[in-house]
């Protein structure tokens, strides 16, 4: 029992290295600092936080909506799924490290007949029962990770489990921005089918008032009809957005993945816009190495890096265990005496001499898709440079954009103020006051799209930047992963 302990550990102390290439992160090939220019912000914005999207949208309505959509939306759940599967795989390959032990007990009992002498002399056959007791435990074909080949495989399936647990915090992002998203629209849309209503009623009274005109013989028939372009106009996109409003509705109640009851419904884009909170953009893009996506990409990339220790470890013999410590008697009573113990330890080594090229293309193989999953990564990181910068320049400008936004809506609101109160003394004609009509109308329809524009710009930051999943690959401590 001693060897056989012996054994193990020699086993156990062989199998500590592995033929992994050294991991070093990449260079992200992304400047180091966000973009300048007249569209971007021009105060230098303070080292991001650790924000959580009760930091960013303050309206509790979607606070709630956002805790609902967490716990029932069904694409959080298969990502979740996923991390129970690769948690699973892993601790399989894992337990390839470590032999399978098994126990065996074996009764026999044999009855025969036998021939014995007789006393007056020859021979007579009598019956016989034997009985024999065997007991065992043991393992066999233990692998011996001398070169490391299992080991890799662990580090690979590893590796994989924690980039399953990135996809969770990225489908979590994802799932919160989306559901601000669909509420900050179904918002607007409210607004612009109550904008639209409003001027169904403006043009209501202003038809009224040419038709009038027109019985009086003061003012052509051209007046009606002008006026009633805007009146049915008007008609159109109270029908088109109440259809929008519903299947906002509809869009927002699927990302949830249950009903959203009407007070938690948002009455306008103004009422929300209050809610809303600035997003720091942080001093340097290396904080984009925190985004789940980022994260995700680097621990497949060091997946792959470890499966090219596998295939290298293929090049090396293969070294198997098997041990046998048991005990034989033909009495129950004294199977476990000690006279009666005996055991056999057994090893060999396997080497593959000709194989067609498979260990060598394997390797190959590997070595290509580390290739692939270096591009991956550096694609992930310029793409969320790019999320962040297209984000960062629409910052820099919507507050003026609003700004002038508000101030047409005001000017034209006067100009149809005065438009149609020339009209009515006939001082102008009808075509001013249309004019008018329909300026305000674009600009109030305008005004409610700049103010969910500078919303989604919030939440594109906020999801550009990673929100709260504020997670580093670095700090995930697995296996050592360098050559030895």
């Amino acid at each position: 029992m001693r060897r056989l302990v012996c054994a193990l550990m020699m086993g156990a102390a062989l199998s500590g290295c592995t033929l992994e290439p050294h991991y070093a992160r990449p260079i992200a090939a992304v400047p180091q600092s966000w973009p300048v220019g007249e569209a971007y912000p021009k105060a230098p914005a303070p080292p991001l936080p650790s924000l959580n999207y009760r930091d960013v949208f303050k309206d509790p309505h979607l606070q709630a909506i956002i805790v609902r959509a967490l716990a029932d939306n069904q694409d959080l759940e298969v990502a979740m799924a996923n991390v129970v599967i690769a948690r699973s795989q892993y601790r399989v390959q894992r337990a390839a490290l470590l032999p399978l032990v098994t126990a065996n007990g074996e009764a026999i009992q044999t009855h025969d007949r036998i021939e014995v002498a007789k006393p007056g002399g020859g021979t007579t056959s009598q019956p016989q029962t034997t009985r024999s007791y065997l007991a065992d435990v043991g393992f066999s074909t233990f692998e011996i990770d001398v070169f490391g080949a299992i080991r890799s495989l662990t580090h690979a399936a590893q590796q994989q489990y924690f980039a399953s647990q990135a996809g969770v915090h990225q489908a979590r992002l994802t799932l919160v921005a989306e559901v601000a998203d669909a509420y900050l629209t179904l918002a607007t849309d409210r607004s612009l089918l109550a904008i639209a209503k409003d001027t169904v009623a403006s043009a209501s009274k202003t038809t009224e008032l040419t038709q009038a005109r027109l019985k009086g013989g003061v003012a052509p028939r051209t007046d009606l009809r002008q006026a009633q372009t805007v009146l049915e106009q008007a008609n159109s996109d109270v029908a088109n957005l109440t259809t929008l409003v519903a299947q906002d509705r509809n869009a927002l109640e699927l990302l949830v993945g249950a009903p959203v009851s009407d007070a938690d419904l948002p009455a306008s884009i103004e009422a929300v816009d209050g809610f809303l909170a600035e997003v720091p953009a942080g001093l340097d893009s290396k904080i984009l190495l925190r985004r789940p996506d980022v994260v995700q990409a680097e621990y497949k990339l060091r997946a792959a890096n470890a499966q090219i220790g596998a295939a290298r470890a293929n090049f090396f013999p293969i070294i198997d265990l098997t041990a046998l410590p048991g005990a034989a008697s033909p009495a129950l009573g004294a199977l476990f005496n000690g006279q009666n113990f005996n055991w056999t330890t057994t090893g060999s080594a396997t080497q593959t001499l000709f194989a067609g090229g498979a260990n060598i293309a394997n390797l190959a193989e590997a070595k290509g898709q580390k290739r692939l999953a270096v591009a991956q990564y550096q694609q992930a990181i310029q793409a969320a440079f790019r999320d962040v910068a297209d984000a960062l320049a629409r910052r820099g400008t919507i507050a003026d954009q609003l700004k002038a936004q508000n101030n047409l809506v005001d000017d034209a609101s006067d100009e149809l103020t005065l438009a149609e109160a020339r009209y009515r003394e006939g001082v102008d004609p009808f075509l001013n006051t249309l004019d008018a009509q329909r300026t305000l109308y674009g600009a109030r329809q305008t005004l409610a799209s700049t103010r969910l524009t500078r919303a989604d710009n919030l939440v594109s930051l906020y999801r550009a930047l990673g929100g709260d999943e504020l997670i580093d690959a670095a700090p995930l401590k697995g296996p050592p992963t360098s050559a030895r």
